[in-house]
Order: C-alpha cells, then sequence, then structure tokens
C-alpha cells in the first residue's frame, strides 16, 4: 500500500471502552499492514500518553491496549493533542518514549496531505 497513510484520532478512552479499543486495533493493525499511521490521542485517549495507563485499561475479547500501543510506535506515530495535555497537566517530560505533543494545526496538515484517509473514534 504505497504512499498511504492513515490518520485516526481517538477521543474515547475507559468512558468507552470498545470504541476506544477498536481505534488502537485498527492502527496497530494498519501498521502491519504496512500502512503509514499517526494515530492521534485525545480526550480521555489522553491518558493513554503516560507510563503504566493503557496497562489499567481492559476489555475482554480485545488485545491488551500496552501491546497495541507497543505495535503502532513500532511502525507509526502517537501523538497527544496539545489542549488535551495542557487541560490534564501532561507535560513533555510526562510521556511515553516517543509521544509528541502537537497542535491542531499539525493535525490539519496530516489529514490534508495526499494519500490520506482519516477516522475519529
Amino acid at each position: 500500500m504505497p504512499n498511504q497513510k492513515l490518520v485516526i484520532k481517538v477521543t474515547a478512552g475507559a468512558d468507552a471502552p470498545e470504541r476506544c479499543s477498536q481505534a488502537f486495533t485498527v492502527a496497530a493493525v494498519a501498521v502491519a499492514s504496512g500502512v503509514e499511521v499517526s494515530l492521534w490521542l485525545t480526550g480521555e485517549a489522553s491518558w493513554f500518553a503516560l507510563p503504566g495507563r493503557a496497562a489499567e485499561f481492559a476489555l475482554p475479547h480485545a488485545a491488551p491496549l500496552p501491546d497495541l500501543i507497543e505495535s503502532v510506535q513500532a511502525g507509526g506515530r502517537i501523538t497527544l493533542c496539545t489542549q488535551c495535555a495542557t487541560r490534564r497537566e501532561i507535560t513533555e517530560g510526562d510521556v511515553l518514549e516517543g509521544v509528541r505533543i502537537a497542535g491542531a494545526q499539525v493535525f490539519v496538515q496530516e489529514i490534508m496531505a495526499d494519500g490520506v484517509q482519516a477516522l475519529v473514534y
């Protein structure tokens, strides 16, 4: 799948576990399929940018969130929304290694690029 990129914005966390898990699963499967993936953590999903938080998430019959995050990081990029981080008092020094903090301008640039598909969960 050359020149294809998938941008996924996850707004759900433990408050909507099935939607949250689905977003991370789609991102991990896309990476495994050779698609360039950019996964954005916003809203309640923002907490998963912090070490140990994904391990607290459980959903029966779903892949463990830490494994999905590791898969995405292996071949994609994870970004934490700037405003969401600020509202939760999360700084760059707090997040998992490899997670960047960026704002709406970067998100818009990513979704407007040629060959990009965007999903929101």
